[in-house]
């Protein structure tokens, strides 16, 4: 990821920008119709999890006795460690501990549906038996085995959707340079092209591709690394179309081009290729009309870093998935491996915190659409058939008010006792729906409001 700071909650989206999916015709020849249809899982799923796994694992932020700042991923980077010398590390890459059917049931279990990995990140470590490079875990490290294959395979198994994250910028390969050399050492960001040699790293990237569509079945392909100037917008809107054609059910995120504006993560206008925005560390402060995901770390950092314990608390995280469903949005929550393949047990905990809320309640989130209004209590979403109210800050007076209706009302309760049905006022201006004393969840305790058609606003 490029991100090096956290940003706070509730940045606004800035003005005048769009999300490439709102015109889609203009980078392939897709119905809406034929659109909807290949997006219909993604937008129904809403839960996903990030993982940032490779060779920076094994430092885990430190490098010849010294702890460096930032995010774990970007130490090659930050430490200005030259080609030769990162190697090395894949020597010591042997993930004895790792358990793909392990990963697959925790994720299943948090209420994720689908999890993006990181094939190849910054660093050009493949976590693949990549067809055109000895640089990966199968031919350049002591385990040996190809971790994406039984990781897609688990996925199978257990009914998760299996993506893939890949990065364009490629501090490794040899058609690329780094930015500048400093006090004798390189500086990785951005990385430059040699002269000539971009269409043969292109190459390089698109048999990568083939093979993680082809052989390992990725729905979805999670682009990053795409801000050095080398990398041009028109050639997103190529190698999207060339994706495309390979896999016509194929997702793809908009970082496959170069017209994202900042860590906002949406398009600029005019700029067209992939098919979401992605919002980094942040939640955008209103709903916006397109596809969005959101992905954020766990604690500071993508990657393993063995010093960063500052760990976002289960109810954050759960309220964040919330607020991201509410408006729209998809959450991609990330964590990182230990290099022997063991989860942070930091992790395991939040994991199992949002597992446990979201086996209650996960119908509330799991095939909605953005709410119709934003209430002071919670957050609101919606589907055919039921709105759901999810309660932050319990009313002390014991009522909860909302916008009317233009629904005939047939029950109200909360989501986890449906058998305690719930008094409702009904009037042209608002509802006022009368609830317990005291919330029964003190993370988000979720009321549904059955009706019939899709809650609409009477006014």
């Amino acid at each position: 990821m490029r991100c090096h700071h956290l940003k706070t909650i509730g940045v606004l989206v800035v003005l005048g920008i769009t999300v490439l999916s709102l015109n889609p015709s203009l980078a392939r020849a897709e119905s809406a119709e034929q659109r909807d249809a290949r997006m219909s899982w993604w937008r129904a799923d809403r839960f996903g999890m990030f993982i940032h796994w490779g060779l920076y694992a094994v430092p885990a932020g430190e490098y010849q006795g010294k702890q460096y700042k930032g995010i774990g991923e970007w130490i090659m980077n930050t430490a200005r460690i030259p080609r030769a010398d990162y190697e090395r590390f894949a020597a010591r890459f042997n993930p004895q501990a790792f358990d793909a059917d392990a990963w697959v049931r925790m994720a299943k279990h948090a209420g994720m549906k689908y999890i993006v990995i990181t094939s190849k990140h910054h660093d050009g470590f493949c976590l693949f038996d990549a067809p055109n490079s000895n640089y990966d875990c199968v031919d350049g490290s002591p385990y040996g085995q190809d971790l994406l294959k039984d990781l897609s395979a688990a996925c199978q198994r257990h009914g998760v959707i299996f993506c893939t994250y890949y990065s364009i910028m490629d501090w490794h390969h040899p058609a690329q340079l780094p930015a500048k050399q400093e006090n004798g050492k390189p500086v990785w960001n951005p990385t430059r092209v040699k002269q000539g040699q971009k269409a043969a790293y292109t190459q390089y990237m698109k048999k990568h591709l083939r093979t993680l569509v082809k052989d390992y079945q990725t729905r979805v392909l999670w682009f990053d690394g795409e801000w050095p100037k080398w990398w041009t917008d028109e050639d997103g809107r190529k190698l999207y179309q060339w994706l495309l054609d390979l896999d016509p059910t194929l997702i793809v995120n908009n970082r496959v081009g170069a017209g994202r504006t900042g860590m906002s993560g949406f398009t600029k206008a005019g700029s067209f290729a992939g098919d979401f925005g992605t919002p980094e560390q942040e939640i955008p402060a209103t709903g916006v009309d397109s596809d969005w995901e959101s992905c954020m770390t766990m604690n500071d950092t993508w990657g393993y870093k063995s010093s960063d314990h500052n760990w976002k608390s289960t109810e954050t995280l759960v309220r964040n998935l919330i607020d991201i469903a509410s408006k729209g949005g998809n959450y991609l929550l990330n964590i990182g491996p230990r290099a022997d393949g063991s989860f942070p047990q930091a992790s395991v905990q939040r994991l199992r915190g949002m597992g446990q809320w979201m086996s209650v309640n996960g119908e509330s989130l799991y095939g909605t659409q953005a709410a119709l209004f934003k209430p002071a209590w919670g957050r609101v979403t919606r589907k055919q058939g039921a709105l759901y109210l999810h309660v932050f800050d319990w009313p002390q007076d014991a009522k909860l008010t909302i916008p009317a209706l233009n629904n005939p009302l047939h029950r109200t309760s909360l989501l986890a006792r449906p058998e305690r049905a719930l008094i409702v006022e009904t009037g042209p201006v608002s509802w006022i729906v009368h609830v317990p004393a005291k919330a029964i969840d003190p993370i988000a305790t979720v009321i549904v409001i059955d009706v019939d058609g899709m809650p609409s606003l009477a006014q």
